[in-house]
């Protein structure tokens, strides 16, 4: 059991890690296209159907690109999709949500003083807020609202705060607002899959059997990809936010996650409008450090953290570490070595809450968090953080041997 413990902790690594890259990869190129396309310039030379282009230089050399607002006159011999940066950022941070999230969800996923459900019935209410999300903004989007810039952004927007209000209402608050990260890139990635790829194919098909393409493909293409582009921002912060209990885990996060959204707009418009020539509205990063500053004021005012009844019953899988015989000196020890940080109050200077909001002020909590204090001071030395507390390799053995002999024979 324990080496299978190690073993999942690797594989969620692997997972993570490609998750990055190929987040990386599809930013990446979301930004740059986006950023060429704004900064197009029409001028009279340009070949029949090209509505402009741009010369940038890199790598030594220079570039002369040109696009086409519909499609050439024929189809060019060598095509190259984007696609595949999409799709695999989809596939590994939904393998992550199953790793960390399902896979561990009495720990990550449900807290049963937000609401009491079972793990397969929390599990389902995750992949059901996922498809809906999508449907709900595709038919919004293929109605007449959809013709309405604004009005279908507003409504979007008050669409996303009432999931960030409502995940809070179900699941642990990491897990809420990873799901609201998880909630608005399905929607990115359904957008290159079901609408922005399918149009692309449209175009190309009649291209190659010698019609005029149709207008209104990339014209319904671009309005996603916009929708992406603003999006892009804020899924980055929900995805890193399970490092900061600050913004998950307080009174009202889900009014930070709404701000989130907000901020994301402003610092987009910058670079949007930067992009396309149209001066450098400086004022967007006043205003996004102003909503900052009211994330930072709501995450203190009050400080409530989204902590533990202690009457709670400890999960049976978590029993059998609080039965072990090596326990008690194993909480001891925690409470020696660990507790000025992973307090409900930490004593260590320049904390305002225990990292990534873990708390060992109880028995329960200790039980609870036993495979990560394995991993993190049993078998590795990730904690303390420098060996602060002087942790010896005689405690850290004690911490494998209650770990490893309560889960012989799982």
């Amino acid at each position: 059991m324990y080496e299978y413990a190690i073993a999942w902790e690797w594989m969620t690594f692997a997972v993570r890690w490609l998750h990055v890259i190929t987040a990386i990869a599809w930013i990446g190129s979301s930004f740059y296209f986006i950023a060429l396309d704004l900064g197009l310039v029409k001028r009279p030379h340009l070949p029949a159907g090209a509505y402009g282009e741009e010369w940038q230089v890199h790598g030594g050399g220079f570039y002369h690109i040109q696009k086409y607002l519909v499609a050439p006159a024929s189809m060019p011999e060598h095509l190259t999709w984007f696609k595949w940066e999409s799709y695999m950022t989809w596939l590994s941070g939904f393998a992550l949500l199953c790793l960390v999230y399902y896979g561990g969800a009495d720990l990550f996923l449900v807290d049963r003083n937000v609401l009491d459900v079972s793990t397969p019935v929390a599990i389902l209410i995750s992949l059901a807020s996922l498809a809906l999300g999508w449907i709900l903004y595709d038919l919004l989007c293929k109605s007449p609202l959809g013709k309405n810039t604004w009005g279908l952004m507003i409504v979007l927007y008050f669409i996303l705060v009432a999931m960030a209000w409502g995940y809070t209402q179900v699941f642990t608050g990491r897990a809420a607002f990873l799901h609201l990260g998880a909630f608005t890139a399905t929607i990115m990635s359904a957008n290159v899959f079901f609408i922005i790829m399918p149009n692309q194919r449209v175009v190309v098909a009649d291209l190659i059997a010698g019609r005029t393409p149709d207008p209104k493909y990339g014209v319904i293409a671009k309005q996603r990809s916009t929708h992406n582009n603003y999006l892009t921002l804020p899924v980055i912060f929900f995805m890193l936010s399970n490092h900061y209990p600050l913004a998950f885990a307080t009174a009202f996060n889900w009014i930070i996650a709404a701000l989130v959204f907000l901020m994301g707009v402003t610092i987009r418009h910058w670079f949007n409008t930067t992009h396309a020539r149209k001066g450098k509205p400086t004022w967007t990063w006043l205003v996004t450090a102003l909503i900052f500053l009211v994330i930072m004021w709501l995450s203190t005012v009050p400080k409530v953290l989204t902590g533990e009844r202690a009457d709670a019953a400890l999960p049976p899988a978590a029993q059998r570490f609080a039965a072990n015989g090596h326990f008690p000196a194993v909480r001891d020890l925690v409470s020696t070595r660990c507790s000025m940080c992973h307090a409900a109050e930490p004593v260590w200077e320049g904390l305002r809450a225990a990292p990534k909001d873990v708390v060992f002020e109880s028995d329960k909590q200790i039980a609870l968090h036993a495979r990560e204090i394995y991993l993190q001071a049993g078998r590795s030395h990730a904690m303390p953080p420098g060996n602060l507390t002087g942790m010896t390799p005689q405690e850290r053995a004690l911490i494998t041997a209650w770990f490893e002999t309560s889960t012989e024979g799982s």
